[in-house]
């Protein structure tokens, strides 16, 4: 052995074979390798940065009092409790061992995202059936992987099912063409 070194078994030597076992184990099992330090602190500071920009909304709403809750309330105290878990993750950068890394399947989550922004930038000038038609449509052939078949049917279907129930039965106000 060299000098500097570290045996297998002694306290420096568990530490590198313990993450490097973790990292063979995920690769056998098909899982994503485990995150360092940077996409701990990037997911910390990203739940803060949400939570900020809710409880921002939330005050412009107006958050009234104890005695006479305003718009604003539920979003403010939501936005405090997720600011307080953002700091938690942040508190724990480089503790965890159970996060994935980013990889192909965080772009899918992040288009879905972009997906779901388009959907509620168009529903109330063109109303609900054409963009959840889309949606459903991108979400099961692009993000899901189905045949053409099945996400043609799928998403007809759905919107056709939502349509009965919201619009027919229920007679919810969204804005529809129909």
């Amino acid at each position: 052995m060299e000098p500097g070194t570290t045996a297998p078994g002694t306290a420096g030597g568990d530490r590198l074979s313990d993450a490097v076992r973790h990292e063979v184990e995920a690769e056998h099992e098909g899982r994503p390798p485990r995150a360092g330090r940077p996409t701990d602190a990037v997911v910390g500071l990203a739940v803060v940065g949400l939570g900020v920009a809710a409880l921002l909304g939330s005050l412009a709403l107006g958050v009234g009092s104890a005695a006479a809750p305003g718009p604003g309330t539920w979003p403010f105290l939501v936005s405090v409790v997720l600011v307080a878990l953002g700091l938690g993750l942040l508190a724990l950068t480089g503790r965890t061992h159970d996060a994935e890394r980013f990889t192909r399947a965080s772009v899918l989550v992040l288009a879905g995202l972009g997906t779901m922004v388009a959907f509620v930038a168009v529903v109330a000038t063109i109303g609900f059936e054409i963009p959840s038609t889309l949606l459903v449509f991108v979400w099961v052939r692009f993000l899901g992987g189905e045949s053409w078949r099945t996400s043609i049917v799928t998403s007809l279907a759905t919107v056709v099912a939502f349509y009965v129930v919201f619009v027919g039965l229920l007679a919810v106000p969204i804005p529809h063409m129909f």
